[in-house]
């Protein structure tokens, strides 16, 4: 009985065998179909042919079920860990600026950035529905992956999923990622002080807007595109200048107006805003004005809410323009003692009216 190990010469078989396994699955299909989540061969060749080949990095070509780093490596960067996750369900897939797939990274980039963190390292899992365009897919996955090389982050593990036709609307993403926050970088909510001021890193209310006019329900025609952009380098700008920021956050969903709110509560503090100071383009205001809505509501992908020491406003604000991310920064409003968890807006005809937390949902399935 002739036994089979690395000392002998192979047998054919095997090595053809051996040949095949290694070789990377190619998808055959259209479409997307049940096969393609049912753990074989179908859903082999899709990861293979769609993600391993679009995220392409060290840590992903393992394929093992889990990324695994260096914490040496890791430490270097800072001395705390920043991590955090994000599902991502608008709709369209493809709008005008920017796409669920480039959405997806700088999302979660963004929430990592917030916190002072370099990012890292990014998941990707996939609820797919029976039925969509395998090319649709493969057009996500290079938006994602030109995304993730702009920002200088890799994504290295995920999953796929595959649900029934109808039980999903095309295409779901969640991504979840990691990053190291530096040494001596605190920025919470509960640093807020009466006293400081409040920045804007640009327009509000183009995401959401780009969003409603490629959804092709009203008859509305304009050139506005989503903000949709990475952030972490501007903060890394913002952080040289100033390093003790009080807080910060994107904000998205609930716009401006909810970041605020949110700040107003944690912090016990009250917020005034001067609407003349507020940057928004002419076309969202027309936008809002005939729709009966809020562009302080609206959702943005690529703008950050800034929380700092009074003497250091100029300063940060001129650095801040000086980033491509940046260039229209401008102050908005400040911190005040009273009256507490409450945000003031000064409007434009001088007269004051209370900015309060969103209830219901001015545009579903925006992000």
């Amino acid at each position: 009985m002739t036994i089979y190990n690395n000392q002998e010469s192979p047998n054919p078989l095997f090595a053809k065998i051996e040949s095949v396994r290694r070789r990377q699955g190619k998808v055959r299909d259209t479409h997307i179909n049940l096969a393609h989540g049912s753990g074989g061969k179908a859903m082999r060749d899709l990861i293979d042919d769609v993600f391993v080949k679009s995220f392409d990095n060290p840590i992903l070509s393992q394929l093992e079920d889990q990324a695994t780093f260096n914490l040496a490596n890791l430490l270097q960067h800072g001395d705390r860990l920043a991590f955090t996750t994000d599902s991502y369900v608008v709709d369209p897939l493809f709008f005008p600026g920017s796409d669920i797939g480039e959405l997806a990274i700088n999302g979660t980039i963004n929430d990592l950035a917030v916190s002072g963190a370099k990012p890292l390292y990014l998941t990707c899992s996939v609820i797919l529905e029976e039925g969509l365009p395998v090319e649709t897919l493969r057009r996500v996955a290079r938006s994602m992956q030109t995304a993730a090389q702009k920002a200088g982050v890799q994504i290295v593990t995920g999953d796929t999923k595959v649900v029934n036709r109808g039980c999903a609307d095309k295409l779901f993403i969640n991504t979840a990622g990691i990053g190291i926050i530096p040494t001596g970088i605190d920025i919470s909510a509960r640093n807020i002080q009466p006293g400081d001021i409040i920045i804007v890193n640009g327009e509000i209310g183009n995401h959401g807007t780009a969003i409603l006019i490629a959804r092709g329900e009203l008859a509305l025609d304009c050139d506005i595109e989503s903000d949709c952009q990475a952030l972490h380098d501007l903060v890394a700008t913002i952080l040289k200048t100033c390093p003790n920021i009080h807080a910060m956050r994107d904000a998205t969903r609930g716009g401006l107006a909810t970041v605020l709110n949110e700040f107003a509560l944690t912090a016990n503090v009250g917020i005034c805003l001067n609407e003349n100071s507020i940057p928004i383009r002419e076309q969202v205001n027309g936008v809002c004005e005939i729709l009966g809505l809020d562009p302080l509501y609206l959702a943005n992908e690529g703008k950050l809410v800034i929380v700092a020491p009074q003497e250091k406003a100029d300063a940060i604000l001129s650095a801040m323009k000086t980033h491509p991310a940046g260039k229209q920064a401008a102050i908005i409003g400040e911190i005040i003692p009273t009256p507490p968890g409450i945000v003031l807006l000064k409007t434009a005809f001088g007269a004051e009216r209370i900015v309060d937390m969103l209830v219901g949902d001015q545009l579903p399935r925006i992000c």
